[in-house]
């Protein structure tokens, strides 16, 4: 899968099935939608209309199903045939699942795509989960030649018309944004440490024509970042804050999204034991996430000021480790009492979305964070949680994980009952919770919203995706797709404003609008 180049087209063109092989895929309702002339240019020869017909009928999905149409050369596969409220109705992760078990092998490939015009964006990035790059496999770096698949839509239900160039070319980003994240996330920091990780938004803003700001080392300790700067002091390439800035002319409101970048987690001198430390190279998958949906936002044309804020750092073991009892000042200017330093995301988190606020001026600031082993507790492997200070928001992510395929839920948000957690004798907060059966993953978030302040008037929306940023032993990229459809409406890309769950100002009084509207406009 390493060396596949994935191409989105309005039409894949005719081929034989022994010359290229072809993956049939939608609902079953969807597929009997469909004309026989419209699919048989890609099985003639080999399979007839008749043979056609009778695999429709044969499938039974439940949840999935497949049907061989000519040896291992051509395939249809059906998707369930309905989901339930809380999925996505594109059925996305079981497009990756279908796309990785049916697609025949060979060079060249082909998979058709029969859904609803709403269902295309959540399925491209399905698919480009299903086409991981990184690879280290001897056999892997011998092959040279590159393999393709050819991705054709067709679209069923009252839009039928086929997809534009910039619809394709949205997909195309999206898929690319899906990928670069997914290849971060499984890179091990023997290869991708915080000097690649910067070297990797370098040359994002060398192609987007962005010239990063980075605070590193320490100039981050001489300058206030107390949490960026104690948790990757003991490493050996130096801990970093890196911004990526996109301010467009007419720009009305300023945007922040704050990735955490641990690129490995020790645990610290809290260390993690031998189960729980593999798999730590994910630690940065929210850092990652925003990296891959920026370079496929602003691709897309985003109209407002956007911010892509990176906090790097390796959670090392060493003679400059942080110590249970140190107390570090955090930008915010607020003591914090360490008694885990196996709870490091949020410290860099905390320098993050003050920053975001003090020195971007965001109105809105989206922190993404694999932050807690209890979020795939609290809504399990396939949705992140999600946080945040304003009811529309929360309603908003949600929907726009469902039109996006990176699935979202809600965590709960009450600061008055759970902040206590943190409390200290000795400084303005701790930075791990008393009880670790109190809402874990609720109380992380409030740690860091609470160096914005729990009256910040802006929007602060915290994502934890510590579960479904992996799928087994692989990335899955998860956090660009729902980036992408949550702003979407402040992209100028047809697509994108159609996949967004979020519209134009609702009416309110003169001065109501002159307090809020930049903070609100995008609900």
């Amino acid at each position: 899968m390493a060396n596949v180049v994935l191409e989105f087209k309005a039409s894949a063109g005719d081929s034989e099935p022994q010359n290229r092989p072809v993956l049939l895929l939608g609902q079953q309702a969807n597929l009997q939608q469909i004309s026989w002339s419209q699919v048989k240019g890609k099985l003639q020869p080999a399979v007839s209309k008749e043979v056609w017909q009778a695999a429709l009928s044969s499938l039974n999905p439940n949840p999935t199903d497949s049907c061989p149409l000519y040896l291992n050369h051509a395939t249809v596969a059906a998707l369930p045939s309905r989901v339930s409220r809380h999925n996505s109705p594109s059925s996305a992760h079981f497009v990756s699942r279908l796309v990785r078990s049916c697609l025949p092998g060979g060079n060249n490939r082909c998979i058709v795509m029969v859904c609803e015009r709403s269902e295309v964006f959540a399925s491209s990035c399905a698919m480009a989960r299903a086409f991981p790059i990184f690879s280290r496999r001897s056999t892997s770096s011998r092959r040279t030649e590159k393999k393709h698949v050819t991705v054709e839509f067709v679209i069923v239900g009252q839009d039928s018309s086929p997809l534009d160039v910039g619809e394709l070319q949205c997909l195309s980003n999206a898929a690319d944004g899906v990928r670069l994240a997914a290849r971060i996330v499984d890179t091990p920091c023997n290869d991708m440490n915080t000097d690649h990780f910067l070297d990797e938004i370098k040359a994002v803003g060398i192609e987007l024509g962005i010239t990063p700001v980075i605070i590193r080392g320490e100039e981050l300790k001489q300058r206030g970042f107390g949490g960026i700067y104690g948790v990757g002091k003991a490493a050996e390439h130096p801990p970093a804050l890196a911004v990526l800035s996109h301010k467009p002319d007419g720009a009305t409101q300023s945007i922040a999204w704050v990735g955490k970048g641990i690129v490995y987690d020790t645990g610290g001198l809290s260390i993690k034991g031998k189960t729980t430390m593999p798999g730590m190279k994910r630690d940065c998958g929210g850092a990652a996430a925003i990296l891959g949906a920026f370079k496929a936002t602003i691709k897309q044309g985003f109209k407002d000021n956007l911010h892509a804020v990176f906090c790097l750092a390796e959670n090392a073991v060493g003679p400059m480790a942080t110590r249970p009892d140190d107390i570090h000042t955090l930008y915010s200017g607020k003591t914090v009492e360490i008694n885990n330093t196996d709870a490091e995301g949020r410290l860099v988190l905390a320098d993050g979305v003050v920053y975001a606020s003090k020195d971007l001026s965001a109105d809105i600031i989206l922190d993404m964070a694999t932050l807690t082993g209890a979020q795939g507790i609290s809504t399990g492997k396939y949705h992140a949680a999600v946080m945040t200070n304003n009811e529309q928001w929360e309603v908003a992510c949600v929907r726009a994980g469902r039109n996006s395929g990176d699935l979202a839920h809600p965590l709960v948000y009450c600061p008055e009952l759970h902040f206590s957690e943190f409390t200290s004798a000795m400084a303005d907060m701790k930075n791990s919770v008393a009880d670790r059966e109190n809402a874990q993953s609720s109380c992380a978030g409030l740690f860091i919203g609470s160096h914005l302040g729990f009256d910040w008037p802006g929007v602060w929306v915290h994502v934890d995706i510590a579960s479904p940023v992996h799928a087994g032993e692989r990335a899955t990229g998860f956090g660009v797709a729902l980036l992408m459809a949550l702003f979407g409406q402040a992209s100028d890309d047809s697509m994108l404003n159609q996949v967004s769950p979020l519209g134009a100002a609702t009416n309110m009084s003169g001065d109501q609008m002159e307090r809020d509207c930049k903070r609100r406009r995008l609900v």
